[in-house]
């Protein structure tokens, strides 16, 4: 490859549009032509890899960057799988990667092939330059995120665990995307997320014959316990990462939302400043209380027989520091007798964020651009972080954009018209490089 190719793979938005060309929809994946390509870009560089599969066709790559020794080494990890784009309209064909009003367009531009592009050009960057790395630099792309990581991230850490020694702090998803909130721009870097729990329940009654009504029967309090999950807030907890979070948001407005936003930290008032913020209220709702979300009912075998047992399944997101049961304390003092809970699944995560690098990455945030307010935030949702956090890897969501004031980033995720504007590729590339250098 010559020299004006290699740089020119280097540009972000290149390397964005190539991704998105690749259709990685999970299920299945399909992720091996797309690392295959990254593999190129590495290799052709002089970069030496190591491909690792627990399926066939479903490849992970390592690389990994030689530093001073004066630090640990740093991860830089993403995934390039994504999910459906089926029922959807689409202004642009979901996987052509087309570059129109200024923005890529395609389903991963965000959620995290945009990410993927950005860790990629800094590693490839660092490389080329001959960057004076204080540590070690390792690059993990994988498969499989948005389905639970079993032949990703997990199969890394369960598998591989040796290839992360010494290892510290990474930097992924999910954060650093500038947000308009008020009239700042903020920068939340994510620092810790929700532990995911799993939860079975079966809600028991007197079954019966279907042409006799049954006023106080099992659909009755079957109706009353999704109410009641629905409805009712569990108890609050102010977090370490939250208060931190809370109070630098609240600072960043103008009177009188200031001093109603800090009131989020007194549990008395809570729930009641949540109401009065409208949409704002539902995105930090979720980092201030454990949920459960009741998201599949099964019950009844034909339609003239009431059935006398219903099974829930909930997805239940616990805030770092708690268990699965205190989320089942909770929930049963909401629901009362009658119902009985159980975990599936529980993966759990460190109860505290590490924050020795927050300072750092914050500061270049702020460097590139001196109006934003970079902030700690506790993501509602899961990464492959979690899986790290089992090594004792600390993940930061640094993946920066500087978003147009009007762009909804959360919107949209995983929805129609995913883009991304191409220079804000550059700007996130440009941080993602400067901290390999300061780490």
């Amino acid at each position: 490859m010559t020299m004006p190719e290699i740089v020119h793979s280097y540009v972000p938005a290149n390397i964005l549009q190539r991704l998105i060309r690749f259709d990685t929809t999970n299920p299945p994946g399909n992720e091996a032509a797309c690392i295959a390509y990254l593999n190129g870009l590495l290799t052709e560089a002089g970069i030496a890899t190591t491909l690792l599969e627990r399926e066939p066709g479903r490849p992970n790559l390592i690389a990994r960057l030689a530093g001073r020794g004066d630090s640990p080494p740093l991860l830089l990890q993403g995934h390039v799988d994504v999910v459906t784009t089926a029922g959807q309209q689409w202004r642009y064909p979901p996987f052509e990667g087309r570059l129109a009003e200024g923005m890529i367009w395609g389903r991963g531009a965000l959620d995290m092939k945009g990410g993927v592009a950005m860790l990629v050009t800094a590693f490839l960057r660092a490389h080329q330059e001959e960057l004076n790395l204080p540590g070690d630099v390792i690059l993990a792309l994988m498969p499989d995120e948005e389905k639970g990581s079993a032949c990703g991230a997990k199969f890394l850490v369960e598998d591989h665990a040796g290839l992360f020694a010494g290892v510290r702090y990474a930097l992924g998803e999910f954060g650093a995307v500038s947000t308009q909130i008020g009239l700042r721009r903020c920068y939340p870097i994510m620092v810790a997320e929700r532990q995911y729990c799993g939860l079975r329940a079966i809600v028991r009654g007197p079954g019966g014959h279907g042409s006799i009504r049954q006023r106080e029967g099992i659909l009755t309090r079957l109706t009353r316990v999704l109410n009641r999950i629905n409805m009712v807030r569990l108890p609050v907890h102010i977090t370490p990462v939250t208060r931190r979070f809370v109070e630098s948001f609240s600072q960043a407005q103008p009177f009188p939302l200031n001093v109603l936003m800090a009131q989020l930290l007194n549990p008395a008032l809570t729930g009641r400043i949540l109401d009065l913020v409208g949409p704002m209220g539902t995105a930090l709702e979720a980092m201030l209380y454990n949920t459960a979300v009741v998201t599949a009912v099964h019950g009844g075998d034909g339609a003239n027989v009431i059935p006398s047992e219903v099974e829930l399944r909930l997805d239940g997101r616990v805030l770092p520091g708690f268990g699965p049961a205190e989320l089942l304390a909770e929930l049963q003092a909401v629901v009362g007798d009658g119902v009985a809970f159980e975990v599936v699944t529980f993966e759990p995560g460190p109860a505290e964020p590490d924050m020795a690098l927050f300072g750092m990455l914050a500061g270049i945030l702020r460097e590139s651009d001196p109006e934003g307010v970079p902030m700690p935030m506790l993501i509602t949702g899961v990464t492959d972080g979690r899986f790290f956090a089992q090594l004792g890897i600390q993940t930061y969501g640094f993946t920066p954009l500087k978003l147009p004031a009007d762009m909804n980033f959360t919107a949209l995720l995983h929805a129609a018209d995913e883009r991304v504007p191409a220079e804000a590729l550059e700007f996130g590339a440009r941080a993602i490089y400067t901290a390999l250098g300061r780490f």
